[in-house]
């Protein structure tokens, strides 16, 4: 076994770090008896979104009030857990700008075109994510 990582247990109040230990994929460490009684302890499961994992090196970064374990990883989990941790590249992360300018733009005709086949203002707002003030907005223009 390499260095040792951390599987941390945030709450909802701090930004997530690391990775998700669903998206590493398989660890042994996950079905060791120490790690099912961690996360028995704390009344989650291994898939939560609040159980991280942080490679080795990391552990100044986990808050003060986090839950955590060291737990060992091969060589090769440690691989994918820096992989799965690093931050994205610009590139990637204009992409997802990009992509999000796309997806907003023109989002005013989109809410017109619901309100148009009757789908309620308050149900827009909900599934859309805007602000009701702003679809009230757009039926008075």
């Amino acid at each position: 076994m390499a260095d040792d990582a951390y599987l941390i247990l945030l709450s909802a109040r701090h930004p997530l770090l690391g990775a998700a230990v669903a998206a590493v994929g398989t660890l042994e460490c996950a079905e060791t008896p120490a790690v099912h009684g961690w996360l028995s302890a704390h009344g989650v499961h291994a898939s939560s979104e609040l159980v991280r994992i942080l490679p080795a090196g990391a552990e100044t970064l986990i808050p003060e009030d986090a839950e955590r374990l060291p737990v060992p990883l091969s060589e090769e989990e440690a691989v994918r857990v820096q992989q799965e941790c690093a931050p994205p590249s610009v590139t990637d992360m204009e992409r997802q700008l990009l992509d999000f300018r796309d997806a907003t733009h023109d989002w005013e005709a989109l809410v017109h075109r619901a309100l148009t086949v009757g789908i309620p203002a308050p149900r827009i707002a909900q599934l859309a994510g805007l602000d009701p003030q702003e679809i009230c907005r757009l039926t008075r223009s």
